[in-house]
């Protein structure tokens, strides 16, 4: 009980330190135009409905939300309907994106049964901000919304290789990021030379509130370099890898969120939050994107040019993007021997 006082304790301290932060205080005045102008931007309807005709398309996170309004709406838009079925297939598969063997078993069941893999949306995520371990202690906020997914999307690569090139498409992998990556201090990423970053997310003690906006940073690095290194690969690439930000939207994500950043973000949505169903559109948008998204970022359904983090943008933040990722695939190739030669083409 006594431990469980102090962790909360240190909760509230990580709370109240993110809201009144000397660098979050400076990053508002820029940043406000830009968020009160992109939660105000009337998004399109997805319309077409052949978008998706014929295709499988996998969205993780789909119980609630909006993984479930996505889904509904790609099934509308044509998702596991045969050329001439008048309605799609639908499929629920239980997978725990927290478990590398969870995922892992998922995918070795869509490589068995699925004749094609066209999509996938890694929509699953959570914002818990007090520790919870996943496998081999790695923080949940990390496990679920970056390392899982990750290796959901490499996992998946040789069937999405081989629907390229039986059916003549481009297969998409769109990370649900979030733009609460502009205000992630990420201290995390400043280590001595030969230490690892992702070890301090196995440290209950490094544990704060920054953790959901570091995990949004870390995923959109993990997608602009997955991207960089498919291009680099053998071969030509015909999978897009892209990120997008569905922006503040009226859901029960941050519902574990402590004060006062709860009664905030509550206040937020209901002056601006998006509903589902809108928030769900900009999922879709990256679900049919183009080459021109392939290692970009997402915003109100399009690719904005700079809408990343200063951080991301600046050349420390291209030698983290390496080196986190890098460390990711080091600590899945433990588990998944041979993930580096999916990346590369040559497996």
């Amino acid at each position: 009980m006594a431990e469980q006082t102090k962790n909360g304790d240190r909760q509230k301290r990580h709370a109240l330190s993110w809201v009144f932060d000397s660098s979050y205080a400076t990053t508002v005045p820029f940043y406000a135009w830009y968020f009160f102008k992109s939660q105000l931007t009337r998004l399109p309807e997805p319309k077409g409905d052949n978008t998706f005709n014929g295709q499988t398309v996998i969205v993780t996170g789909a119980n609630v939300g909006l993984g479930l309004e996505a889904a509904r709406t790609i099934v509308r838009l044509g998702a596991g309907k045969p050329a001439r079925a008048a309605k799609g297939v639908v499929e629920c598969w239980q997978v725990d994106v927290g478990s590398l063997e969870s995922v892992k078993a998922f995918c070795a069941r869509a490589e068995s049964s699925l004749g094609r893999v066209d999509v996938l949306v890694a929509n699953a995520g959570v914002a818990i901000p007090r520790y919870v371990a996943c496998d081999g202690g790695l923080e949940s906020t990390v496990a679920v919304n970056v390392v899982g997914a990750l290796l959901m999307a490499v996992l998946l690569l040789p069937a999405m290789r081989r629907t390229a090139a039986r059916f003549n498409v481009e297969p998409r992998v769109s990370f649900v990021g979030s733009d609460a990556h502009q205000f992630a201090r990420f201290a995390e990423r400043h280590v001595s030379e030969g230490d690892r970053i992702l070890d301090a997310f196995y440290d209950p003690d490094r544990m704060d509130t920054d953790r959901y906006n570091v995990s949004k940073v870390m995923i959109l690095m993990c997608a602009r370099e997955l991207a960089r290194r498919l291009d680099e690969g053998s071969g030509n690439n015909p999978v897009i890898v892209n990120a997008l930000n569905p922006g503040m939207c009226r859901s029960q994500l941050f519902r574990h969120t402590p004060f006062p950043l709860n009664w905030i973000l509550a206040v937020g949505g209901r002056i601006v939050g998006r509903s589902s169903e809108e928030g769900a559109r900009t999922l879709v948008a990256g679900a049919a994107a183009g080459r021109e998204s392939h290692g970009r970022y997402m915003l109100d359904c399009v690719v904005v040019d700079g809408a990343e983090s200063p951080l991301v943008r600046s050349d420390e933040g291209r030698a983290v993007q390496v080196k986190v990722f890098d460390e990711i695939m080091d600590d899945l190739e433990k588990v998944q021997p041979g993930i580096r030669k999916i990346v590369a083409g040559s497996a």
